[in-house]
């Protein structure tokens, strides 16, 4: 397997979490996002989507999307159960999983994308450029605090986001609140279920890949 990797984004960071908890050691190839390396020619052989993070099976698929590269890891290497076990533990993960891309990762996006003056002409990842629309970079940092309304309102019924164990939704409400912080956005202080949610993680040895 090949895992193609940016050390300062967050999408591959969620995958790197997600192999590293797995304890999985998996060859690594660094993509420079900053310098457009994923716009290149070698890249876009690999993802004509030219985004990152990518997993290439040992069958030599090539999986370009979280879930996907999740899913596969998952039913090769089953331990410990990132997804969940069961039919009620499994659809919880998947739903607190697109609720925290939907309501963090988006609006995150959203507010970073269409406000950087980096990214003008870059709204949308991939290959294609896109004008900004200052609209939605307003828009995304509200959104942004019902995210955090939403986590703490979980996490004051749960220590998990999914069930009673940290799962790939916990990685992917870790990733993107610590992520936040590029559009000067924070867990508020008054959430105390959702900071000891954010530091228990943070503890973790994956959170520091």
């Amino acid at each position: 397997m090949i895992f193609y990797d940016c050390p300062t984004a967050p999408s591959p960071r969620r995958a790197r979490m997600f192999i590293a908890e797995k304890g999985l050691k998996i060859e690594t190839r660094d993509i420079d996002l900053r310098n457009d390396e994923h716009r290149g020619a070698a890249f876009l052989a690999i993802n004509p989507r030219a985004t990152v993070p990518v997993l290439v099976t040992e069958g030599g698929q090539v999986l370009s999307e979280n879930i996907a590269i999740a899913t596969y890891l998952e039913a090769e290497f089953p331990t410990p159960p990132l997804l969940g076990e069961g039919a009620e533990e499994k659809a919880a993960v998947a739903m607190w999983n697109a609720i925290c891309e939907a309501q963090g990762g988006m609006s995150i996006a959203e507010a970073l994308r269409n406000s950087s003056p980096a990214m003008k002409g870059r709204a949308l990842p991939g290959h294609l450029d896109y004008a900004q629309i200052p609209e939605l970079a307003a828009r995304g940092l509200v959104k942004i605090d019902v995210f955090f309304e939403t986590l703490e309102a979980r996490l004051q019924e749960s220590p998990w986001l999914a069930s009673g164990r940290f799962t790939m939704a916990d990685i992917t409400g870790f990733v993107f609140c610590d992520f936040a912080r590029v559009v000067r956005k924070r867990i508020p202080e008054t959430s105390e279920a959702t900071q000891s949610w954010f530091a228990a993680i943070k503890q973790r040895p994956s959170a520091g890949l």
